[in-house]
């Protein structure tokens, strides 16, 4: 920054970030003490100002190597009790995609696994929609597409509930099951490189309403759902 219209525009800038509530910017020290609802990446702070200007954290360097342990609240260990609620969700939605064809006389795989499917999505997008802000906030954490545009996470939920929608009604089964393929498998890379990197940060798979740790439990819910659309498809043809 060179003048107090520098000054200005990052101020204005930052401000209009919707996790930031207040930026207090000076030019002598060239400084940005920003107040956020949540711990949002360096990055998508330094996209808000455009290529023009560049931000470096001032002490701890939060989000430098991917150190962000003290940017979010404390997680809990890594523990069956820990991940209760999510095994507790999908363990409804797999009872209930079950029941959903008695009294059939068989049992249809490809018919449980497309109620699965929408269970799955409907019910997840239910609570990433609770705190929508939140949820784009945790996922831009690790998620390699709202790392670069922080816009996707308030997208992913409305998109998941699509998908879960198309799943129930049987819509376009080909295109939707290509779709799960694709949007969890850019999901995966980010939820595999955090797990490679031993980054402690929060799994927002069920948005922010429970404070789940990242680990191999988010990357098995993920490519479980991705082997099943390709069961789909490959079953279908």
């Amino acid at each position: 920054m060179t003048c107090g219209g520098c000054v200005a525009s990052v101020k204005q800038n930052l401000e209009e970030h919707p996790m930031v509530t207040r930026a207090e910017v000076t030019l002598d020290p060239p400084q940005a003490t920003i107040s956020m609802d949540m711990p949002v990446p360096i990055t998508i702070l330094e996209s808000a100002l455009g290529k023009k200007y560049s931000l470096l954290e001032a002490e701890a360097k939060m989000f430098e190597d991917g150190n962000i342990d003290n940017a979010q609240e404390s997680l809990p260990q890594k523990t069956l009790t820990t991940y209760k609620p999510l095994l507790l969700i999908i363990g409804f939605i797999a009872g209930v995609s079950a029941l959903s064809q008695y009294p059939s006389d068989s049992f249809q795989w490809m018919l449980f696994m497309r109620h699965f499917m929408a269970g799955f999505f409907i019910v997840f997008s239910f609570f990433k929609l609770l705190n929508l802000s939140g949820f784009a906030s945790s996922y831009s954490m690790y998620d390699v597409v709202a790392s670069k545009w922080y816009g996707w996470g308030f997208i992913y939920p409305f998109v998941e509930l699509g998908l879960g929608v198309l799943f129930l009604i049987n819509a376009f089964p080909i295109y939707t099951n290509v779709a799960t393929i694709i949007i969890l498998g850019v999901s995966t890379i980010g939820v595999v490189q955090s797990n490679l990197q031993k980054r402690a940060i929060k799994c927002a798979c069920l948005g922010d309403v429970f404070n789940l740790p990242m680990s191999t439990v988010t990357i098995v819910e993920d490519v479980g759902m991705i082997l099943m659309s390709v069961a789909m498809l490959v079953l279908s043809t």
